[in-house]
């Protein structure tokens, strides 16, 4: 007989026997019990949690002759023949290779003949969310009304793919991870039966990488059992075969990082590679234990052994790790391990990237602290912006309600001569305009035109020019285009007010003055070829049309 792998031969075949999940198990059986067993069912889970087990106990319990406080009894004609595989009144359907509307249209046809033994057809559908679109609709009429004698079970693992249309007409069940607790004693329980000598560490090793699976927890034990065979499985030993590193390696990089010890760091990430380890599960255990880390200095001095799901031991080596950090640092730590993940998917040189990355963690003057202190740096800039806006509103609103108030007193001329400097100390400062500013004076050019006149034939000078937002390498810039040389000289010549400044010096006066804006104007004339195509139009319909190419803003 050939061999049967750890998993399939030790499945449950009762409700008794599924461990830790007591609420789903005492449910079903409490229904086989009193006889209101449902018509369609929905078990919700990730992998390797009991569905599929589960389905086929509450299959075997519905036909059993002779069920015993809810469980099948395993002795029927019924019970044996689902043990042997030979039960043609339970199928069990895979949807992933079974998802079309002609697969559901042959469960419609058959559903219509009663079982051959037993009292329920029961049709048992894994990975359901695997059903296209076509064989959902087909499956609806018959999931909402099947005859008496049918039985729906569907187990997926990713019910955000099933139709609601599907939920509605099934009662689901939400199959949890199952504790390492509970994977260790079922480890410890199935070792003896197969005679099977391992150590209690390793024990504990392979129940936290099952990853709450008890599937996956006994597939590692049979890979240990096979490379170890009539030995005692050990901890190294476990560690060996799976490719793993002990928990020590990580408590001694993080103090390499702790302490800015780049050599030191980079000689263990080549250890852990020498020893076998995968790059990326080093990578993904380490930020495990950076977790870990976390959680013990958030939760201080609460019990959290049951959140860590580790031993005793380990605990209090990662409590003496974390009483050196702190959890702003230990972010920083998990947020760049997360990258690295993110980079070695896409790397062909992984130890390379690796590498990169500790020397960056272990020296805090490269991109860490660069962009933390960048961000501080734009988080003040903010406030103080914010500040002085508010302000500014305030002042307004107060010269508005009483302008005598203030209005300026008439001072004599040597006291103007004393105060000339601390008045221009005092005078109010333009802030530098941000590409907003650029976009919303580019919107409101009309209102500036019509409020901004030196002299009569700058009002139509301005509105001749187009105004564009200009992004440039040395900053954001306000360019204004005219269509002539003329039109731009008068740009150029002396505003006639005394004050020497250029129209153009004017303009830029009035919007500093006006919006407390400091903006960078530049006079460009306009390339004819490219709206020669405007102006053809423009001479043909005589109506004058300024081009709008300026891009909205999002």
């Amino acid at each position: 007989m050939s061999y049967i792998s750890l998993y399939r031969k030790w499945r449950p075949r009762t409700f008794s026997e599924v461990r830790g999940q007591e609420a789903v198990v005492t449910t079903l059986k409490n229904q086989v019990i009193s006889g209101h067993t449902g018509h369609a069912y929905l078990f919700v889970g990730t992998r390797g949690t009991g569905k599929t087990s589960v389905a086929k106990i509450l299959a075997a319990a519905v036909n059993c002759e002779s069920p015993k406080d809810g469980n099948p009894c395993l002795e029927c004609e019924s019970c044996r023949s689902l043990l042997a595989g030979t039960n043609i009144n339970i199928r069990e359907i895979d949807a992933a290779s079974n998802n079309g509307v002609d697969n559901v249209r042959e469960i419609n046809e058959d559903v219509v003949y009663p079982p051959t033994m037993g009292s329920y057809k029961v049709y048992i559908i894994d990975e359901v969310h695997m059903l296209s679109a076509g064989a959902f609709n087909a499956l609806l009429k018959t999931l909402e009304e099947p005859p008496g004698h049918v039985m729906f079970i569907l187990a997926t693992t990713e019910t955000h793919k099933i139709p609601l249309t599907i939920f509605s007409r099934c009662q689901r069940y939400d199959f949890h991870r199952i504790s390492i607790q509970d994977i260790e004693a079922q480890i410890n329980h199935l070792s003896q039966k197969e005679g099977l000598d391992i150590e209690d560490k390793a024990v504990s090793y392979i129940a936290k990488k099952a990853d709450g699976a008890m599937r996956d927890a006994l597939s590692l034990l049979d890979r240990c059992a096979s490379y170890y065979l009539d030995q005692r499985i050990s901890y190294d030993g476990v560690l060996k075969i799976l490719g793993a590193v002990d928990m020590d390696i990580y408590s001694r990089l993080f103090r390499t990082i702790k302490e800015t010890d780049t050599v030191g760091a980079l000689k263990i990430l080549d250890e852990a590679i020498m020893s076998g380890s995968i790059i990326n599960r080093f990578v993904t255990d380490f930020v495990g234990y950076l977790r870990n880390l976390l959680l013990l200095t958030a939760g201080g001095e609460q019990d959290m052994t049951d959140i860590l799901g580790t031993t005793m031991e380990n605990v209090d080596t990662m409590k003496k790790d974390a009483s050196l950090t702190d959890t702003g640092e230990l972010s920083i730590y998990i947020r760049e391990m997360s990258r690295l993940l993110e980079d070695l998917k896409r790397s062909t040189g992984q130890r390379t990237v690796a590498e990169m990355y500790f020397i960056r963690l272990t020296r805090p003057s490269v991109d860490v602290a660069q962009e933390e202190t960048a961000a501080a740096a734009l988080r003040t800039r903010l406030t103080s912006l914010e500040k002085a806006l508010a302000d500014t509103r305030a002042r307004l609103e107060q010269i508005e309600k009483n302008p005598v108030a203030f209005a300026a007193p008439k001072i004599s001329e040597d006291v103007k001569t004393e105060k000339k400097e601390e008045v221009k100390k005092n005078e109010y400062e333009p802030v530098k305009a941000l590409p907003e500013d650029i976009k919303k004076l580019v919107k409101s050019w009309d209102v500036i035109v019509n409020s901004f006149s030196t002299q009569t034939s700058i009002p139509d000078m301005m509105r001749r020019a187009k105004p564009y937002p200009v992004n440039e390498e040395d900053g954001h810039k306000l360019k204004i285009v005219v269509d002539s040389e003329s039109c731009a000289k008068r740009f150029n010549r002396d505003c006639g007010d005394g004050s020497g400044m250029t129209n153009l010096g004017a303009l830029h006066k009035y919007i500093a003055d006006t919006c407390g804006l400091d903006v960078d104007i530049i006079l460009q004339l306009e390339d004819k070829e490219t709206y020669n195509e405007i102006q053809d139009i423009t001479e043909l319909v005589k109506i004058p049309i300024v081009p709008d190419d300026r891009k909205e803003e999002v």
